[in-house]
């Protein structure tokens, strides 16, 4: 099991080659860093008829990997669109809005580029005989298509990869109780130490060649939602759906990942209840309706801290677990310094990145994890 990555490798063309709908899309999203650098996705999606990307028979389908695709894709595109230019657009049209919206609502997420669409289902492996690792992986879609952007997010799915043995053990260690044998219940808290000091090695190399100007200039500036986002005080339309009226979505954001809700639940971590604890929940609506599941499950079923208490044995492999979370904690507050805060205080011909008080999900990022890492450590035994 890859943990939350897809059990298979994400397609990068669909299988249903006669689809001239899929088609269409396929050629709009490969070419999509081209369209924005010249400027052309406008008009490119405005001399297509409103049922050109038209997905029916993708839906009655049901084939998983074709349905990501697609949700890659048009989310890609339509933020690509609304984002793109000097300014927001505020409508959505219907050629894009309508297929988007279908396939959404078929898969559970609401129709925004979401962390699901923009890591999880947005990879490749260069060689397909080689494991997953930043020098193994490329991106399906991209937006300007850099070096940058494309380390961004391929650093993600390599965390995701690396987490994924503290993800299965996360679940195991869920159904452990008080008849569960202590040196069991520690193997399963090494593993998850283990697998956490990986996720923090991968990450600790985001900056080899993400640069935080290039970030905060060129890739965050696509990433956005319309929640709480200035720029879409009267929200933003998607032409002939939800009876026209205004809709308010996060934007694609690390908090959608569902790793660190996942071992939060398993180790017992909690978490003022407080408008961070809100925007969180919150969050667990942008994700797969399969990994939101798991969250709640080990959530309600873990009692571990319970276990510890009970068996000191446990208790340096428990605190080992919560030290690594305080680091990758700790490293995602120093990023957020450094690839918005920092940048967002600079004066420069391209704006600035979006806004420079909330993260891409709409909120106050840098107290918010700051708060996050300090509840992390306190809980330790």
């Amino acid at each position: 099991m890859k943990g939350f990555l897809p059990e298979k490798q994400p397609l990068q063309e669909y299988s249903f080659t006669s689809s001239a709908s899929l088609n269409r899309l396929q050629e709009i999203a490969d070419r999509l860093p081209k369209l924005l650098l010249t400027s052309r996705l406008p008009k490119t999606i405005g001399s297509l008829q409103k049922d050109d990307l038209a997905i029916p028979d993708l839906l009655a389908s049901n084939s998983e990997q074709d349905l990501q695709l697609a949700m890659v894709q048009l989310s890609f595109i339509a933020h690509a669109l609304v984002l793109g230019g000097p300014k927001p657009i505020q409508v959505i049209p219907e050629v894009i809005a309508k297929p988007w919206v279908q396939l959404s609502q078929h898969l559970g997420r609401p129709p925004v580029l979401s962390y699901a669409s923009y890591c999880l289902e947005n990879w490749f492996l260069i060689e397909d005989q080689e494991e997953i690792s930043p020098e193994n992986v490329g991106l399906i879609t991209n937006f300007l298509a850099g070096v940058d952007e494309d380390w961004f997010v391929t650093i993600h799915v390599c965390i995701e990869n690396a987490a994924s043995d503290a993800v299965n053990a996360a679940g195991l260690i869920a159904n452990c109780s008080e008849t569960s044998d202590p040196a069991d219940v520690r193997a399963l808290l090494d593993r998850i130490c283990q697998s956490l000091l990986q996720v923090n090695h991968i990450f600790s190399r985001m900056p080899e060649r993400c640069d935080p100007y290039i970030y905060y200039h060129r890739v965050r500036p696509f990433i956005f939602g319309s929640k709480d986002n200035p720029e879409f005080a009267d929200g933003l339309v998607f032409e002939n759906q939800f009876a026209n009226k205004p809709q308010y979505f996060r934007g694609e954001t690390g908090a959608q990942s569902s790793i660190i809700p996942s071992l939060d639940g398993a180790l017992g971590i909690k978490h003022k209840q407080d408008s961070l604890r809100h925007y969180l929940n919150e969050m667990r609506n942008y994700m797969p309706p399969a990994h939101k599941a798991f969250i709640e499950k080990v959530e309600t079923t873990s009692q571990v801290r319970d276990l510890v208490s009970q068996s000191s044995i446990m208790t340096d492999s428990y605190n080992s677990c919560l030290e690594q979370l305080r680091i990758f904690r700790s490293m995602h507050l120093n990023y957020a310094d450094l690839y918005i805060h920092q940048q967002a205080q600079k004066t420069n011909p391209f704006g600035t990145g979006g806004s420079t008080i909330t993260g891409t999900g709409g909120t106050p990022f840098m107290s918010y994890l700051k708060k996050h890492r300090d509840e992390t450590a306190k809980q330790k035994k």
